[in-house]
């Protein structure tokens, strides 16, 4: 199945193909599309849908998005859906990482829960797919590893005891919000296939 990505994000485009290798998977640049779509949805969900829905209105192929991000419960949740405009338009990842750990400062450790979360939403001739995807974590004090993106380097697993910075694509595939999303939307696109 051809597939556009919506986003620019090329990190989130190669996660897609790792995780998505039964698909033909191409950016919106390949597609011949620019366009920057506004997310005002008030969830990830909306926003996921807002942008698949106009790289499929602007393409007629079927078109996934992926809109995602990082909730502090302590921080009543946020960044939130703002977690890539964190701060504000035109800072880095670094700086939205030292920005979220400056307003952190004084939270004790056993407080720094956290999760990652990602809706995938595919629109198609044939409708649309939505699913959701979790992974629990906490905050770590200073950023740590060199892989992943965004927040990574200070997103805490118990689990592997090591940020998603330090994992390897494939550990972090297999237990990111977006491997979970990811996985649970294949399942829902072959259940209306009736595979």
């Amino acid at each position: 199945m051809k597939v556009i990505a919506a986003t620019k994000n090329k990190n989130k485009i190669r996660e897609f193909k790792e995780i998505l290798p039964d698909f033909e998977i191409i950016s919106q640049e390949e597609a011949g599309i620019d366009i920057d779509v506004e997310e005002t949805g008030a969830t990830f969900e909306e926003n996921s849908m807002l942008k698949a829905s106009a790289i499929y209105e602007k393409s007629g192929i079927a078109s996934i998005a992926d809109d995602s991000g990082l909730e502090v419960y302590a921080l009543k949740n946020a960044p939130g859906v703002y977690s890539a405009r964190y701060g504000g338009e035109g800072l880095s990842d670094e700086e939205r990482v030292e920005l979220l750990l400056k307003n952190m400062k004084d939270i004790p450790k056993e407080e720094r829960g956290a999760r990652f979360v990602c809706a995938i939403t595919l629109v198609s001739d044939e409708g649309v797919i939505t699913a959701r995807g979790e992974c629990e974590g906490e905050i770590n004090y200073a950023p740590i590893g060199e892989n992943g993106f965004g927040y990574d380097p200070v997103f805490y697993v118990e689990k592997f005891d090591k940020t998603t910075a330090q994992l390897l694509p494939e550990e972090k595939n297999a237990i990111s919000h977006r491997g979970k999303a990811l996985r649970e939307f294949v399942k829902k696109l072959n259940e209306k296939q009736g595979v």
